[in-house]
């Protein structure tokens, strides 16, 4: 294997490349394999690569690794883009992909590609901040007025109005970021605890928005993404 075959997709500027393992083989990934290729100078650059693999219960399995190396456990922009991905390659209106704790579904609407999350939980709250879990960790920030932990992505909730919500994002592996799909979801968890009332939410970003909405037991998240380019990765 002299090259690879990537596909490069982006959802509201948080951007990744797609490594299709149902269609091309592919090398071993290891650490250095991973930092290499989404490297932004070096490599082709992104904020995480994408692998599809064969799965026995779902059309594909997913994993998801950081521009540092380490493997996430969600990424609810990367889900919406590999769904939109392998509903066009299998020709289904809606497709199941496989993660490391559970399995998620993809489906076309007007507004792009909408994903359930799964369950999101409030593991601590503060005046200033609210921890959630919703498959991989978040502390949403309502006040920075403390130290960004480094062990968990970071939302930074800039300003709200009624139910438009504005916010920072900084990713564990990342650093920081345009969008983050799971950082949407947990961003709506924590108002919703707080607020104490569930309702759909918009959440802008710095790359864009999205509408998050369902219940903490069952989050959807939904908005446009887009494939931007194909090519091969030179081995």
């Amino acid at each position: 294997m002299s090259s690879l075959s990537f596909t490069k997709m982006q959802a509201q500027g948080n951007d990744f490349i797609v490594l299709n393992g149902l269609t091309t083989e592919l090398p071993v990934l290891t650490t250095e394999f991973v930092r290499r290729i989404t490297e932004r100078r070096y490599g082709i650059g992104c904020d995480q690569l994408l692998v599809l693999e064969k799965s026995e219960t779902a059309d594909a399995a997913m994993r998801i690794f950081n521009s540092d190396g380490s493997e996430a456990a969600n990424c609810g922009n990367g889900l919406r883009c590999v769904g939109h991905l392998l509903m066009k390659q299998l020709g289904k209106e809606y497709v199941s992909i496989a993660l490391a704790d559970r399995i998620a579904y993809a489906e076309t609407t007007i507004n792009g590609i909408c994903v359930d999350m799964g369950a999101a939980t409030v593991t601590d709250s503060t005046e200033s901040h609210v921890d959630i879990n919703i498959g991989n960790e978040h502390r949403v920030f309502f006040e920075a007025i403390e130290a960004f932990p480094t062990d968990r992505n970071v939302e930074i909730v800039t300003g709200q109005i009624a139910s438009h919500v504005y916010i920072d994002i900084i990713e564990r592996g990342a650093g920081h970021t345009l969008a983050c799909g799971s950082g949407a979801c947990a961003t709506a968890a924590a108002i919703w605890s707080t607020e104490g009332e569930v309702h759909p939410l918009t959440i802008e970003m710095p790359g864009g928005t999205v509408t998050v909405s369902g219940c903490p037991k069952n989050i959807k998240l939904e908005g446009p993404v887009s494939q931007t380019f194909e090519g091969q990765f030179l081995l």
